[in-house]
């Protein structure tokens, strides 16, 4: 079993407690790369203490200022959200989060994002995820401790690696690569400025305009080879319209 490409990254932790419970989670369900952006305090004793017997996953957690530095590098980034935003990706289930996380991370790495403790992750980095995940709860208190809820996604991708029958894309036995958020997000960059070279884009309705675009693009997900190809179409349209 190799789940080693699985990236649970945790943005600006509060409490060291909750990294501790997190790397406990992570070990009983067969995972071991844990990013940490910017956390408020680590190492600490409180971590180390409710860590148990995961001090390794502690040991080896890779610590990052940025989310850039956390998944840039990655094909695949889901988002956690326990509210509806504007502009929303498509929301997976905790059984279809799991069953994404493990196919796709047999290529590549791949990460499953928190955000803090109270506000949990801000809408400028849910649009940068290419899903959001819910776990369904009490509507009267459905908001989970952040290390809750690591727990359960975490058994989730533990029950779908070791045989659960849910299936999604075998991205691996039709040898599909992905790109990495990094060459997604270049890609997006390109494509607004062709859009701007063409006059497509205005100064009053721009925002919606690319928020809209680059919804649809990440809906439908091209692989690495399509988005080299839309870009050397972009590039033609931009010689054409002299702006190369």
């Amino acid at each position: 079993m190799s789940l080693e490409n699985i990236r649970i990254v945790m943005d600006q932790t509060y409490h060291p407690g909750n990294i501790g419970a997190a790397a406990r989670a992570m070990k009983n369900m067969g995972l071991s790369n844990l990013y940490l952006i910017n956390p408020r305090c680590f190492p600490d004793e409180e971590a180390t203490s409710r860590a148990a017997g995961a001090l390794d996953i502690l040991e080896s957690a890779t610590v990052v200022s940025s989310l850039d530095e956390a998944i840039s590098d990655c094909s695949l980034v889901i988002g956690t959200s326990a509210r509806s935003r504007s502009f929303p990706r498509p929301v997976l289930s905790a059984k279809e989060t799991a069953a994404q996380l493990v196919t796709e991370g047999r290529q590549g790495p791949v990460a499953l994002l928190f955000g803090r403790e109270r506000m949990g992750l801000e809408s400028k980095q849910l649009e940068r995820c290419h899903f959001h995940t819910e776990i369904p709860a009490n509507p009267d208190y459905p908001i989970l401790n952040v290390s809750s809820a690591i727990q359960i996604l975490c058994y989730e991708i533990w029950q779908y690696e070791n045989g659960e029958q849910l299936r999604v894309k075998e991205a691996s036995e039709e040898n599909i690569l992905y790109p990495t958020l990094k060459e997604t997000e270049l890609f997006h960059q390109h494509l607004e400025e062709t859009l701007r070279d063409t006059g497509f884009l205005n100064d009053i309705h721009q925002g919606e305009a690319m928020n809209r675009l680059i919804r649809l693009a990440n809906r439908v997900r091209p692989e690495q080879k399509e988005l080299r190809m839309l870009r050397g179409i972009l590039n033609s349209i931009q010689e054409v319209a002299g702006k190369k």
